[in-house]
């Protein structure tokens, strides 16, 4: 098969990466990260709605430009290659697909349209403590009473929570179905507590207290099958992005051993330490393929494209653990200290693994797919 990107993807590819160059060095993301909330007005933002970016992952009949897989692999591997912290997953991706699958046309002109032209970003919450990563286990609740919905419950780690105008949310159903509504920030009985992750990305848990919400706030009342389709999109972005954090943390540390010196020579030119190398490198170009796999596999039947996945996401789990683990001990203690870039990178592929299923919930998704064949 040939995973030659074509002239329009390796142009997509070649304009991302000088844009993150250009806009995203160590100190500017630093001060980004220590900025007030920005949202849909960081300039950033604005410079990927100005490029097309917040339209390309999006089918042409909901106004994108009907990016594939292989399109979205591309700019988040760009993005986690330069550790760009606007939530493009996050807070466009995710929430914007799954509108797309489910809004209606008066929903998509008033939540998605200015989505993708950068008025305002999103998020999606999804995940409880007692669920963890199974969506089945939700224990939300959306009750019908009249022309309203009744939504109460907890959801943990919503990210990008903070700069969101609305959120949407899954609730179990009367019916034992799951249901998602967009839920706008400002509504009554609707309260959260922000937060940063460990690498330092917008998150926070939100609580719903008898929350009210009109009946055009509903958008589905059988989500499932469409929010398995978009965090299989998300898992497949993650590892994507990982990748790029991989190929930086492989580059920085590199550029450290041939740098460092130790007894008069640089420290790249001892045998062990270019052993350790190698095998940062072969866990990057392994991760690479599945990456490439994951990409490949979100137009598959359920069952394939999850499986595929799953293992793209487990393996990607294992590597960004060894290759931040690796870089942070080939740099010795500064590679600990928050001056040093690397110590950032590897925080982020350290936190991956536990982005939307950890290596553990995702063998288990192997483990029975192998079962049942």
């Amino acid at each position: 098969m040939d995973f030659a990107l074509t002239d329009e993807q390796r142009m997509l590819d070649e304009t991302l990466t000088r844009l993150v160059a250009d806009k995203v060095s160590f100190e500017q993301r630093r001060h980004m990260l220590n900025a007030s909330k920005a949202g849909a007005d960081d300039p950033l933002w604005q410079s990927f709605a100005e490029l097309g970016l917040l339209h390309m992952p999006f089918d042409e009949s909901v106004g994108g430009l009907n990016g594939d897989g292989t399109d979205l692999m591309i700019i988040l591997q760009a993005l986690g290659r330069g550790l760009v912290p606007q939530p493009y997953l996050f807070g466009l991706v995710l929430p914007g697909q799954l509108l797309a699958l489910t809004a209606n046309a008066e929903q998509r002109t008033r939540w998605l349209d200015p989505l993708l032209s950068g008025e305002h970003q999103l998020a999606l919450a999804w995940q409880e403590v007692a669920a963890r990563y199974d969506a089945k286990g939700i224990t939300t609740t959306a009750r019908r009473e009249d022309d309203h919905w009744r939504l109460t419950g907890q959801k943990t780690l919503v990210m990008n929570l903070e700069s969101a105008a609305a959120i949407l949310v899954t609730a179990k159903l009367d019916s034992g179905k799951l249901g998602l509504f967009v839920v706008p920030t400002d509504s009554i009985g609707v309260s959260g507590f922000n937060y940063r992750t460990m690498d330092e990305q917008s998150a926070g848990d939100l609580a719903l207290e008898d929350a009210m919400l009109s009946v055009e706030h509903c958008l589905s009342e059988d989500v499932e099958s469409a929010l398995d389709e978009v965090l299989a999109l998300g898992r497949a972005g993650l590892c994507a992005q990982a990748l790029g954090a991989m190929e930086s943390a492989c580059d920085q540390t590199l550029e450290y051993l041939k740098d460092r010196k130790q007894f008069g020579v640089p420290l790249a030119t001892f045998q062990a330490l270019q052993h350790r190398m190698v095998d940062m490198h072969l866990h990057l170009e392994q991760s690479r393929s599945m990456t490439i796999l994951a990409a490949t596999s979100l137009t598959l039947d359920s069952t394939d494209r999850d499986y595929k996945i799953a293992a793209a996401k487990a393996y990607c789990g294992e590597s960004a653990r060894f290759i931040a683990e690796q870089a942070i001990q080939l740099h010795g203690a500064m590679g600990m200290t928050d001056e040093c870039h690397v110590a950032s990178v590897a925080r982020h592929l350290v936190m991956f693994d536990h982005y939307l299923g950890d290596c553990d919930f995702h063998l288990e998704t192997v483990s029975d797919r192998i079962d049942a064949a």
